[in-house]
């Protein structure tokens, strides 16, 4: 198979349109979770969002049978992830090369503990990326 014949979706069917009522709860649930943690960063005064929280959303809601989309898997991959990228980001070094490190360390983590969330797996560019403090 050609790499074209794949990026036009072959052999992968497309799939099936959900129902009205899954999608109210999609659109429902990624609502008040997208308003949650938005007002809880207002609130707070803390830069409490980041652009993964998106992507979990998105697990959370649209596949939630997803191993990747369980509780656990969800709360302590990104309390890791971030942290370890605040680690590398203020013990190590602010270069890239410690970003690329950061990712590799947390996601092998993640991977160890059993904890997947694909999503958090970003945390460790953007914490790189934007450099905040420790509060973050």
């Amino acid at each position: 198979m050609t790499y074209l014949t794949k990026l036009k979706g072959a052999p992968a069917p497309v799939p099936p349109r959900p129902p009205l009522r899954e999608l109210g709860f999609i659109a429902g649930g990624a609502l008040i979770a997208s308003l949650l943690i938005g007002f809880l960063a207002h609130a707070s005064g803390q830069p409490l969002i980041m652009g993964s929280f998106g992507a979990s959303i998105f697990v959370l809601f649209v596949v939630p049978e997803s191993p990747f989309a369980q509780p656990r898997n969800v709360i302590v991959a990104h309390v890791l992830t971030t942290a370890i990228g605040l680690a590398f980001l203020h013990w190590i070094s602010p270069e890239w090369w410690s970003m690329a490190i950061a990712l590799t360390v947390a996601i092998t983590l993640i991977q160890f503990l059993r904890v997947p969330h694909p999503p958090a797996g970003s945390n460790p560019v953007i914490v790189s990326l934007s450099a905040p403090g420790w509060v973050f």
